[in-house]
């Protein structure tokens, strides 16, 4: 359970100026979050790309979504592991008894490559555009086929005391052994608790699921009331007009703990524990190794700073690479260079890339989903 802590009293000395700016900006702002100068203190010590591994956190569960006897029964193994990415990217990778912090907006053609279990499920990821700023990823579990593509940007807005994010882009997992494809729409992300130096992430409003094979989730989330409810609870609600065509599917509980699935006119069963559910570490290769274009190498001084706590240094640090690159771009600009290639991925279409499927969102969500889905899309290419 999330319980909000002043934590104003912790701010560093030398950072109480630039949060107390940095309050009065949030209560204009809008944009994007590449364009929000965040206090030091309130800075992770690692790019946004490197949030990507967090997608296959259990990579097990990933491969284990082709595994399912029936049609049906891959729809809910899909929707288990999009719990427990969800988990992964909003809730688990915060260690415990600390808060959310601001990662690093990646620079134009960073990249960042992990892996999990000797190289058996592999993550590929690269900022292909600054303006507006895009991050494309690719995931892969090799033996069984399974894999994810995915485009993600943000349009931020204050209201209240939260930061309001709507995610703009997809995910589509694919299942290549059995034709397979299952397309995401991203859920809109609230970031509370800022006035109090205190911040955490809960999910609201809708996100959708359509698959090749008919099957469609609508996902609700909410969090809890001053009197009833619970934090990071969410609803889904599995549709087929022929399979499931006597009533929905309803899977219930919480993405950051446990959940339930009842099927039409059966009590519900347990659905996913994710206490009990592996978590392989991630394997990078060491910074020495790296190209100057992979995020560890590129943000090495920045988080060295942070992490001994040097707020002065990360700042400076930062500054330095953020001045450079606004002077590669003044000279790409001046050169006639108006378009980046990325070295990962090659720019399609949504259409091209994941057929009528969003359009089937639109179509079974009675034209409630709100498009946040972009004409253009980015495939993996291959490694660099």
């Amino acid at each position: 359970m999330v319980e909000v802590e002043n934590r104003l009293d912790s701010i560093p000395e030398d950072q109480k100026g630039s949060f107390s700016t940095f309050l009065k900006t949030l209560s204009s702002f809008t944009g994007d979050l590449s364009s929000l100068t965040c206090p030091s203190f309130l800075l992770a010590p690692e790019s946004l790309l490197e949030y990507t591994a967090f997608w296959a956190e259990c990579p097990d569960v990933l491969a284990d979504s082709t595994n399912g006897e029936t049609e049906e029964e891959r729809f809910y193994r899909v929707i288990k592991w999009f719990v427990t990415a969800l988990n992964g990217t909003f809730s688990s990778r915060v260690p415990k008894g600390e808060w959310e912090k601001k990662p690093f907006n990646p620079i134009l053609g960073e990249q960042f490559f992990c892996s999990w279990n000797d190289g058996t499920t592999q993550a590929a990821c690269e900022q292909v555009s600054h303006h507006p700023p895009i991050t494309a990823f690719n995931i892969e579990h090799k033996p069984s086929g399974v894999a994810i593509t995915g485009n993600n940007a943000q349009k931020t807005h204050f209201s209240g005391t939260q930061l309001l994010v709507n995610q703009i882009g997809f995910c589509m997992l694919e299942m290549k052994q059995r034709g397979e494809k299952y397309l995401f729409s991203l859920p809109p992300v609230s970031v509370n608790g800022l006035w109090y130096a205190a911040p955490y992430i809960e999910l609201h409003g809708k996100s959708y699921i359509q698959s090749s094979t008919g099957f469609f989730a609508t996902i609700e989330y909410s969090t809890k009331g001053w009197i009833y409810g619970e934090f990071h609870h969410f609803k889904a609600t599995v549709e087929h007009r022929t399979i499931l065509k006597e009533g929905p599917t309803i899977i219930e509980g919480q993405w950051t703990t446990k959940a339930t699935i009842k099927k039409h006119k059966r009590p519900a069963e347990p659905f996913i524990d994710l206490s009990t559910i592996e978590r392989p570490p991630v394997q990078v290769k060491p910074v020495s190794e790296q190209t100057p274009l992979e995020s560890q190498k590129i943000w090495e001084k920045v988080s060295a700073a942070l992490k001994a706590g040097d707020y002065v240094a990360a700042s400076s640090e930062k500054s330095m690479i953020e001045n450079k690159q606004r002077a590669l771009r003044k000279a790409r600009e001046e050169s006639g260079e108006t378009k980046w290639k990325p070295a990962c991925f090659e720019e399609t279409t949504s259409v091209e890339l994941f057929g009528e499927l969003k359009d089937f969102i639109t179509i079974n969500s009675n034209n409630k989903f709100v498009d946040t889905f972009d004409v253009k899309a980015w495939k993996f290419s291959g490694p660099p």
